[in-house]
């Protein structure tokens, strides 16, 4: 049996030390404190491939703020939707690599080229500025269901393989492929009930019309306290702010099966070092702010904090997980 791939956890106290030193010595990355303003005075244009008032789209303008401040520059948010995220990608890399161009990214940027002929490579063609957060998920079953544990939910799986039903967004979504890391860590033969989207995917699963859903904490949590779901575990390392009382998959018993959906800003690879690294800076200052902190926990998403080369190296890791989980659920998905 093929290896599972280990998801990409970040040291958070050697990363929290890399943070507080470029803040305390911003001069070691090139960009002395001065009273110029990021490198030139041209508007940032931060793209993005959702619709606005997604997840992504949000935390993307409220980044944009705080960006704003420290750069001294006007910045723009821009949606171009479309093509599963590749027409914001090709926006970003037909732009003039000067950092005034900006791809609010996330793990769908590793997914994308695994589903079909997308006309970029995720490590070769970007730089990572710096992440954002972790959107977390949850693992939900309607309120009347019979599980009420995780353990309950795999022991009736492996009892009876073949019968259980999971919800997701779609084939290559981020609630598919963390509901496929678990079915591959868990050993357990369930059947991919892809929907249009996550409040198709709630209504199904909270009307018992099919077993689970690994859905996003924020759009959930409304039908989790309204009694209609029960919240069984976050899919993510570390407990959710907005519900400390609900364990990790870890926490359950189920090692190594979580999956994390990042969000992050992006530029095109060519883009000079310096550049990259002042608003990788920038990012890590926004993430310090207790508004930022405050308003991302309102949308589900745990900050998280990277340098560029550990954000590299998160995107390769990635990669190869996703490769995996791409193979297991097409080949499953085609049968």
């Amino acid at each position: 049996m093929t290896r599972k791939p280990i998801p990409f956890r970040p040291d958070r106290r050697r990363f929290a030390q890399a943070a507080a030193s470029l803040v305390a010595f911003p001069s070691a990355i090139g960009f002395a404190q001065t009273s110029e303003p990021y490198p030139g005075s041209r508007e940032i244009k931060i793209v993005v491939g959702i619709s606005p008032g997604s997840v992504g789209d949000l935390v993307a303008r409220i980044a944009a703020e705080r960006l704003r401040e420290d750069l001294g520059v006007p910045v723009v948010v821009e949606n171009k939707v479309g093509a599963s995220g590749l027409i914001s990608v090709q926006a970003v890399l037909n732009a003039p690599a000067d950092g005034h161009t900006i791809l609010m990214g996330s793990g769908a940027l590793t997914i994308v080229p695994l589903m079909g002929p997308a006309k970029y490579d995720p490590v070769k063609d970007f730089a990572g500025a710096g992440t954002l957060g972790v959107a977390t998920n949850v693992l939900v079953v309607a309120s009347t269901s019979r599980f009420k544990t995780v353990k309950d939910l795999i022991a009736a799986a492996k009892a009876r393989p073949g019968t259980l039903t999971y919800a997701s967004a779609g084939y290559g979504s981020s609630t598919f492929m963390s509901a496929e890391r678990f079915r591959m860590v868990t050993g357990t033969s369930v059947v991919h009930i892809p929907l249009k989207g996550s409040p198709e995917a709630l209504t199904e699963v909270s009307s018992g019309r099919v077993d689970f859903f690994f859905a996003p904490l924020a759009s959930a949590l409304p039908l989790i306290k309204s009694g209609h779901l029960t919240a069984l575990a976050v899919g993510t390392p570390e407990r959710s702010n907005l519900m400390p009382e609900l364990p990790t998959l870890s926490e359950s018993g189920v090692r190594n099966a979580e999956y994390q959906f990042w969000l992050g800003f992006l530029v095109a690879s060519k883009t000079p070092r310096p550049i990259v690294q002042r608003l990788n800076l920038a990012t890590l200052k926004a993430l310090n702010t207790p508004v930022l902190k405050a308003r991302f926990t309102e949308l589900g998403v745990a900050p998280l904090v990277t340098s560029t080369e550990q954000f590299a190296e998160m995107i390769r890791k990635d990669l190869v997980m996703n490769t995996a989980i791409i193979k297991a659920g097409g080949s499953r998905n085609a049968s």
